[in-house]
């Protein structure tokens, strides 16, 4: 005789689990795509999941912060945007921001990926040099307000282009 549909849901979701770290919502859609699938029975392997400590949104999140940011910087408009792509809580994604950047400072980060930029292309020497590097910054999720900022201390920006 098989195992039951609780095992089978459960034995899923450890192999699912055993490529990558889930969230509850991702490990929810993941199990529901089955056919054979119950919501009720996925509720309750979600629950025990939750109980062993293997599904847990908070240190997901804050573990993929974590990591995104030591890859390569990136500000915290797109950090968050990461983070909501996983379909996480609200409250969820803001604590894990906010711990994020307490660890790594946006502005030194920024700083980094300034002088990284500037490494790899050179200093930008015109007005159209200066906006592809504005615009790479905002594309990577920092405030216009601190790129700005940041470009005119390097001294990039004549004051009379701002």
């Amino acid at each position: 005789m098989g195992a039951t549909l609780y095992e089978k849901t459960m034995q899923r979701a450890l192999r699912l689990l055993s490529y990558k770290a889930r969230t509850i919502e991702e490990m929810r859609r993941r199990l529901l795509e089955k056919e054979w699938a119950e919501a009720e029975v996925v509720e309750q392997v979600i629950s025990r999941l939750g109980e062993l400590n293997y599904l847990n949104d908070e240190d997901y999140a804050n573990n993929f912060a974590s990591s995104r940011l030591a890859l390569k910087p990136l500000g915290p408009t797109r950090l968050r945007i990461d983070l909501q792509r996983k379909r996480l809580p609200a409250a969820t994604v803001d604590a894990a921001v906010s711990q994020a950047y307490d660890e790594r400072p946006e502005e030194k980060m920024l700083a980094e990926l300034i002088s990284k930029r500037v490494r790899l292309k050179g200093q930008p020497a015109d007005r159209d040099a200066r906006n592809k590097l504005i615009a790479y910054l905002m594309r990577r999720g920092f405030s216009y307000d601190l790129v700005m900022r940041k470009v005119r201390e390097m001294g990039s920006i004549d004051e009379t282009d701002a």
